[in-house]
């Protein structure tokens, strides 16, 4: 039976840090992490102390646990670590990695002083150790079939599971129309007294539309319209992120951002490893798809974003949890001319010879690596100017990647 009794515990020994500021709880299938980081960077750009908690991290643990966008540095991470050491002797209640990492990042934020928290679920949101949090803002992004051993197999039991970061008194930003869905958060918002705010209905992306360097998006809040700004990511996707971002900051502060706070951070956003171009010649793009409906959005992306000339290439590789054949579908009925399969960093990964066979059981030709490093090797190798190379599959692929071709050094705690 899960439980949030162990951080519960350990957090009422360190005198409820979670409790010395306001917070911001995010949760959803997809689009999470983006959205964390815009509202954290609109707030940041309204003179607000922010911290926030994201995962997971693609080359340090510390990258989990920033304010102002500045992550803890590793002498301030070790004494926390240390101090929950402590705890832990005295309780004799041993936290898991995520407990202890949710843990160390709500007491550092007491520490720093923040004026407001950003937090983002881990996996789900009812029993995630992230909900011990009395968020005065929640939001939901959107629900897709992922995690379903852990969240449940329908769209109606993971909705319902998000929906438990919901609080009485508070406002939830829910930006999926899914009926199902909604229809879930209406429920629940209704039963603890929490204040809707539906995509559609009180705030609304108007406009999304491909532009030079990312998206330009026209957004309508409850206080404000926001028409035609630069969003320097790319997916039309992000566009949406972006619109909830907007909505969450405003939802938080009670009133309009401003023009100009929009415009200039959402023309500055920067989200590593999420459709990301990090080299030319050839084209090498990173996406962080981990799931079905990741996938279907970088496909969908892809023609606009980064058209080329040439051939399409795809180093891929995941974990388990994820139907593969679902996972690999959208890439090859784009068109890909070769799938360099490989298992990510994980004892969760799944082997190469399945994602293969995956592949190759659609009509895709497939080939089979030891390492992401190789795949990409081999990739580059088959590879000319003209053509572009795209990874996904997982952010752990995905850290790999970048990590090989912006000569980055992986400083993972494992």
């Amino acid at each position: 039976m899960p439980t949030l009794e162990p951080i519960i515990t350990t957090l009422a020994q360190l005198a409820e840090p979670q409790s010395d500021y306001p917070s911001i709880h995010i949760t959803g299938t997809n689009g999470k992490g983006t959205t964390s980081t815009l509202t954290a960077a609109l707030l940041c750009s309204t003179g607000l102390r922010v911290g926030t908690f994201t995962s997971p991290d693609l080359h340090a643990v510390n990258e989990r646990i920033a304010v102002n966008g500045e992550p803890i540095d590793d002498v301030e991470f070790v004494r926390l670590l240390e101090r929950l050491a402590d705890v832990e002797s005295v309780s004799a209640i041993a936290l898991t990695r995520f407990e202890l990492l949710t843990a160390a990042a709500l007491l550092h934020f007491s520490d720093e002083g923040v004026d407001v928290a950003v937090i983002e679920v881990g996996m789900g949101g009812t029993w995630d150790s992230t909900n011990v949090i009395a968020s005065d803002v929640a939001v939901l992004t959107n629900v897709d079939l992922d995690h379903t051993a852990v969240l449940g197999s329908t769209i109606e039991e993971i909705a319902t599971d998000k929906v438990g970061i919901f609080r009485s008194d508070a406002i939830a930003v829910v930006s999926t129309t899914n009926a199902v869905v909604v229809e879930i958060a209406r429920e629940r918002a209704a039963a603890i007294g929490t204040e809707l705010w539906l995509i559609g209905e009180n705030f609304d992306l108007e406009r999304n539309d491909l532009a030079l360097g990312g998206r330009s998006i026209t957004v309508r809040t409850p206080y404000e319209r926001y028409e035609d700004v630069l969003l320097s990511l790319h997916g039309i996707h992000q566009g949406f992120n972006g619109a909830t971002a907007i909505t969450c900051a405003e939802a938080f502060l009670g009133r309009a951002l401003g023009e100009e706070v929009v415009v200039s951070t959402l023309s500055k956003a920067k989200m590593p490893g999420r459709m990301e171009l990090i080299a030319r010649r050839p084209m090498i793009v990173v996406d962080g798809a981990h799931n079905p409906a990741g996938m279907r959005a970088l496909s969908a992306t892809l023609d606009g974003a980064f058209h080329v000339v040439g051939e399409r290439r795809c180093v891929i590789g995941m974990l388990s949890g994820r139907d593969v054949n679902d996972m690999v579908a959208p890439l090859v009925a784009l068109g890909f001319t070769e799938f360099h399969c490989c298992a990510p960093h994980s004892p969760r990964a799944v082997p190469a010879s399945v994602v293969a066979a995956a592949v190759r059981s659609i009509g895709g030709n497939a080939y089979e690596h030891p390492s992401a490093v190789a795949a990409l090797a081999h990739a580059r190798e088959r590879s000319t100017d003209e053509d572009l190379i795209v990874a996904a599959g997982s952010l752990y692929l995905v850290a790999q990647v970048r990590e090989e071709v912006l000569h980055l050094t992986s400083r993972h705690l494992d």
